[in-house]
């Protein structure tokens, strides 16, 4: 949780007023006012017929016929989300290849956290012949180096799960990450309650100052805070400066708790983040359901933690359709045709550059210990036989996940 604007967030919060947190140099907001705009191939196409075996990505094989060129898919890292090599990456493979785009003309990459790499693949890719790029940044400054550059040579680019601000792409595809955001406050309200939490006092952490989906999901869960804490109901002590690397989250959290010993929960924006910060609260003999911990990525520790009592649930975002909506808007501009409506839902501001953004905006779900079996097993997201092992076995027996 590095230092920016979000170390503002929770004086502002105290003061009633809301600042959208993290995530790149300014905010954005989300909007999802469907857009007007026509078609040719795939008319059907939009976000709410993507599906788990990837059926609709077969309609768009005669727009996938009239394009030319390669595809080039540029991922962020592998420490801020295993996400990115389990599942996006994977997911974008079978996308591409049931709308019938060849291998020879697909490109899928990880920049292994580093600025230089990612923008040194971007040039490479088009060098050989990529016709459009599908980025999600690590940053908005080597976003906004990619897309000067891809701009000059005239390749579009789509910016992935995570918006460029100040750049110049042509449609973002990302999870309504307000709403995200939102899930993740209720989810912390319904939890102390439930939990039967008296006189909350709470820790709000954020992702990274330079992620603007850090930026929007805090948007949503102050949305929900701030009239609590205006009306005295909760009290946050505690905002670190913002990051999405666990060890500093710990670090940041440790800091906190220390200063303020009568904490008894902590929003955290990822499970990631949440893992090492639950571990150390085992260390100091806390018990399950005693202090609210948020998350958000469903990852496999942080099911674990939801079903044994210690994280409140997490913020589901089933990638499968993130990776489908994305690769729909790149073989569109890869044939040079308009998307339809249904597929360009909305729209986010950008506000460094002052324009609003056509935006594949996707549904997110909560997941508590209640849904776990219908939501990320029902759709593979974590098999249950790597989910219910040892003491976990008999959580799983408790919410009948199987």
């Amino acid at each position: 949780m590095r230092i920016t604007k979000s170390r503002a967030l929770v004086p502002l919060l105290l003061a009633g007023g809301l600042l959208a947190a993290a995530c790149g140099s300014s905010s954005s907001s989300s909007t999802t006012t469907t857009t007007s705009g026509g078609s040719s191939g795939g008319a059907s196409v939009s976000v709410t017929t993507f599906n788990k075996n990837f059926s609709t990505m077969t309609d768009l094989k005669s727009v996938t016929s009239a394009g030319h060129g390669k595809v080039a898919v540029i991922l962020p890292d592998t420490v801020s989300s295993a996400r990115y090599t389990e599942f996006d990456a994977p997911y974008l493979t079978q996308a591409f290849a049931a709308a019938g785009l060849s291998t020879s003309d697909t490109i899928i990459q990880n920049a292994q956290g580093s600025d230089s790499t990612q923008l040194t693949d971007a040039q490479s890719d088009i060098t050989s012949g990529a016709t459009v790029l599908v980025v999600d940044p690590l940053d908005a400054g080597v976003g906004t180096s990619i897309e000067s550059y891809a701009t000059a040579h005239g390749v579009p680019v789509v910016d992935y799960d995570r918006l460029v601000l100040g750049g110049s792409r042509k449609y973002y595809v990302s999870f309504d990450n307000v709403k995200v955001g939102t899930l993740i406050g209720n989810g912390m309200v319904s939890c102390i309650a439930s939990w039967k939490v008296a006189k909350p006092t709470l820790a709000v952490m954020v992702g990274s100052p330079t992620d603007n989906n850090a930026t929007l999901f805090a948007q949503g869960y102050n949305a929900v805070l701030k009239p609590l804490v205006t009306a005295g109901s909760y009290t946050v002590v505690a905002n670190p400066a913002g990051t999405w690397d666990p060890p500093t989250a710990l670090t940041e959290f440790q800091q906190a708790y220390t200063a303020h010993p009568t904490m008894n929960g902590v929003l955290v924006p990822n499970d990631e983040n949440a893992a090492p910060i639950i571990s150390y609260l085992k260390t100091l003999n806390i018990p399950a359901k005693k202090f609210p911990v948020t998350g958000q990525d469903a990852t496999l520790i942080g099911i674990q933690n939801v079903i044994s009592g210690y994280q409140c649930g997490t913020a589901y975002k089933p990638i499968y359709l993130e990776a489908q909506a994305a690769a729909s808007l790149a073989l569109y501009l890869r044939a040079g045709k308009t998307p339809p409506s249904g597929l360009v839902n909305g729209s986010v501001k950008d506000t460094t550059a002052n324009v609003t953004v056509p935006s594949s905006l996707l549904v997110p779900e909560w997941v508590t210990p209640t849904n776990v079996q219908s939501t990320v097993i029902a759709d593979g997201f974590i098999p249950a036989s790597q989910l219910c092992t040892g003491a976990f076995a008999a959580d799983c027996t408790t919410y009948g996940i199987h």
